[in-house]
């Protein structure tokens, strides 16, 4: 339950080269790089209920430990995967509809931040956030 909360984003580290990867164009990467997302994390059992916020949407997502579900990333970027519980870790392995590559994300609690880790075609960046 350590994730539990609203956590607001802080600082990002190699984000644009990270979009820019991910196919994502010049103009978006720069509005997405300030997009000033806020994450509502309510966790109960297996369930995970996460409200995302930015300049520019909000969604609800649910999903279950394990349970495979669709999700559209900000850009429209369409994907289908799963998050599971490693030690205090959570993953999450994503494949894209569009070109079957995967993405994988973490989350873990360092200290009293929120490290949101992504990787995609060998490119990681990081989404820091505070509660």
């Amino acid at each position: 339950m350590a994730f539990n909360g609203t956590w607001k984003v802080e600082k990002n580290e190699n984000y644009e080269k990270f979009m820019e990867v991910m196919g994502v164009n010049i103009m978006k990467r720069k509005l997405g790089a300030h997009d000033n997302l806020k994450i509502t994390i309510q966790q109960d059992g297996n369930k995970f209920t996460v409200k995302e916020s930015s300049n520019f949407r909000t969604v609800d997502v649910e999903f279950n430990l394990g349970v495979n579900f669709e999700y559209s990333l900000a850009d429209g970027t369409e994907l289908t995967g799963s998050w599971n519980m490693e030690g205090n870790k959570l993953v999450g392995t994503f494949t894209r509809k569009d070109n079957g590559k995967i993405l994988t994300a973490y989350r873990e609690i360092i200290g009293d931040e929120l490290v949101q880790t992504y990787v995609y075609e060998g490119v990681e960046a990081k989404r820091i956030f505070k509660r």
